[in-house]
């Protein structure tokens, strides 16, 4: 009041008066919002998001502006190419020295056995200490007495199941993202049940979408929550779905057969943006058969799988894999590669390869084939609870670039006053995970399976070299029937099937 008053008598018009007031009050008022506004750390590549706070979704969008998303996207990714290694890929871990499976520095290292072994010795080479590797390890050395190697260019053994405990925040969490064992195989279950307890662990996933945390994958309440319906039963929904699946005479790409699968506005919602962000490839860009199995319930229930064992190991991965390794027969190598190794292996040794396919073939001249990797954004905050109501968050929509948020710490209910989140983007560089099933790719695994097939005293097993993704129960079996049949009484069981591109995605 006093200012208006000096402000009158310096000008005798009010007018002047309220105008002035007004341009001092806009000015304090931004500049105190800017002084006490919080710093929010923004990752690379991602929106920033205060600690806490998620951002909401946009529920429409012009093309202009999702293609002006999908422009700055392929930038950001581009530029972090070219300034990020592989090991900053794999994000900021924090891994506590002695920690169990490791390698204490960057150089070969005898995690198990007599380093004063020569590679004469060893009847087999095994190429990864992954679960295909491992399986084959022990049932080589077990069965057959035969005197195993096993060598890995990672620091660890375990493969990407690999976890430790954070040294920052003693929550136990996944290197390579979130892992969950689903089986309805008793044979997978009992040849791993005994060398770890194992909890029963219900998994579910959550997506923020329209601001709310809807299941996934969609049931009747993900509907009821998406499309203001009001479905209670099997029926209901079964009807629901009648009515909104668009019909194809001939489906010819993944936009038509997942529109036919769970028709327009889920479509929209939940696949669109999330698989373009996943794959770098808009649905209608892609084979009909990568969103053939999209999942959809017509019930209530909202775990992410429904299988007969479900569980995870208590005291982790790695120290699973600790137990299952354990055999005198077995020695393991770590950050050893074996392309420099190879020209010292014994002409009768049999090699078992579990790498990317392409990687051994490399010198043939034909063209590497196609993966999407993962980049992995981790933040600690330290006596914050729960970030998020769930251990893992799917972002389908276009407004952030990150696939899916985990916290860790829902995992087995550890209850530490901290947290971890991982905020996931995806790309075309780094360790490879999921393959891009395409025609040109698909066309081109077969010239590297032929010449597979000729490459005497060297088995191809696993993902990689198979050029599939398998969840880790299909790893198992798939090793399992693979010893049956080429080590053991000749005995060809079923192939296993590859889990669908869609439904990796926990």
């Amino acid at each position: 009041m006093r200012m208006f008053i000096y402000i009158f008598l310096y000008t005798h018009n009010k007018y002047i008066c309220i105008y002035t007031l007004y341009i001092i009050y806009t000015f304090s008022f931004s500049y105190h919002n800017a002084a006490h506004k919080p710093t929010v750390p923004k990752i690379p590549g991602t929106t920033a998001v205060h600690p806490g706070s998620i951002p909401e979704v946009c529920s429409t969008m012009s093309s202009v502006e999702v293609k002006a998303i999908s422009e700055e996207s392929k930038q950001k990714t581009g530029e972090e190419k070219n300034k990020s290694s592989r090991e900053n890929q794999r994000g900021d871990h924090h891994i506590p020295k002695n920690s169990p499976g490791v390698a204490p520095g960057k150089e070969p290292f005898v995690y198990q056995g007599d380093k004063e072994t020569k590679l004469s010795e060893y009847d087999v080479v095994v190429v990864g200490a992954g679960l295909s590797g491992a399986v084959l390890a022990r049932k080589l050395a077990i069965e057959q007495k035969k005197r195993v190697l096993i060598i890995e260019k990672r620091n660890h053994i375990g493969g990407n199941c690999f976890d430790y405990k954070d040294e920052d925040t003693g929550i136990l969490m996944n290197m390579y993202g979130a892992h969950l064992f689903f089986t309805d195989h008793d044979r997978v279950w009992d040849y791993i049940k005994d060398h770890s307890t194992w909890k029963r662990w219900e998994h579910e996933v959550v997506g923020k979408i329209d601001g709310q945390f809807c299941p996934i994958p969609p049931n009747v309440t993900t509907v009821n929550m998406l499309c203001g319906a009001q479905l209670k039963t099997v029926e209901d929904m079964d009807k629901w779905l009648a009515e909104n699946q668009v019909k194809y005479e001939k489906i010819t790409n993944g936009e038509e057969m997942a529109k036919s699968r769970v028709g327009e506005i889920l479509y929209e919602k939940i696949f669109k943006y999330y698989t373009y962000k996943q794959w770098k490839k808009w649905p209608r860009d892609m084979h009909p058969s990568v969103l053939a199995r999209l999942p959809c319930r017509n019930n209530h229930d909202t775990r992410y799988k429904n299988r007969k064992y479900m569980a995870l190991p208590k005291d982790g991965y790695t120290q699973f894999f600790v137990s299952f390794l354990k055999h005198p027969l077995i020695d393991v190598h770590l950050n050893v590669d074996f392309f420099k190794l190879r020209k010292d292996i014994p002409k009768d040794a049999t090699i078992i390869y579990t790498g990317p396919v392409d990687y051994y073939f490399a010198d043939q001249g034909y063209e590497p084939l196609e993966y999407r990797s993962i980049n992995f954004h981790i933040e600690r905050l330290m006596n914050y609870g729960f970030y998020q109501p769930n251990s893992v968050v799917n972002y389908p929509g276009p407004e952030v670039d990150f696939t899916r948020i985990v916290e860790y710490k829902h995992f087995l209910n550890q209850e530490i006053p901290h947290t971890v989140i991982v905020k996931e983007t995806t790309t075309d560089e780094g360790d490879p995970y999921y393959p891009v099933l395409n025609d040109k790719n698909m066309a081109l695994f077969q010239k590297y399976k032929i010449l597979a097939e000729k490459e005497k005293g060297v088995h191809f097993v696993g993902r990689l070299a198979n050029y599939k993704y398998f969840d880790m129960d299909a790893a198992i079996l798939n090793a399992l029937q693979y010893y049956d049949e080429h080590f053991g009484k000749g005995i060809k069981s079923a192939e296993v099937q590859a889990d669908a591109p869609w439904l990796a995605m926990k």
